[in-house]
C-alpha cells in the first residue's frame, strides 16, 4: 500500500479553508513558508508525521482524517470494513453480531 500525498494535501487544505486559514497563517503556525505548505496542499512533497500531527491539532481535527479520510468522529466510521466483513460471515454468524449490537445498544441506554 503506498501513500497518497496528494490525497492527504487535499485534505489539508479543505480541512484549512473551512477553518478560513490562509496559506500564510498556517504556514506562520507551522514555521515553515508558504511554499512548502503549497507543495504538500498539491501532493509534491512528502509530509512527515510530525508535522501532520502539529497541522491535525492547528486544523483541530483527528490525524487520521488527513490518512484516510475518515475520521473516527464521523457517524460512517468503520462502516465499510464492517459491511464487507459482515457479509462474508454464515447466516448464524450474522445473526449472532446482530444479537450482540443488539445487547450492546440496549446495554447503552441504561
Amino acid at each position: 500500500m503506498s501513500v497518497d500525498y496528494k490525497a492527504i494535501g487535499n485534505r489539508i487544505k479543505i480541512k484549512r479553508k473551512s477553518r478560513k486559514l490562509t496559506q500564510d497563517h498556517l504556514s506562520e503556525k507551522l514555521d515553515v513558508t508558504v511554499g512548502y505548505v503549497s507543495q504538500v496542499e498539491r501532493g509534491a512533497t512528502k509530509i512527515s508525521l510530525d508535522l501532520l500531527c502539529r497541522i491535525s491539532t492547528i486544523l483541530d481535527c483527528d490525524i487520521s482524517y488527513f490518512i484516510t479520510g475518515i475520521s473516527a468522529d464521523q457517524n460512517n466510521y468503520l462502516a465499510d470494513d464492517f459491511t464487507k466483513k459482515f457479509s462474508q460471515l454464515s447466516k448464524e454468524q450474522k445473526r449472532l453480531i446482530v444479537s450482540l449490537i443488539e445487547l450492546q445498544l440496549t446495554q447503552n441506554k441504561e
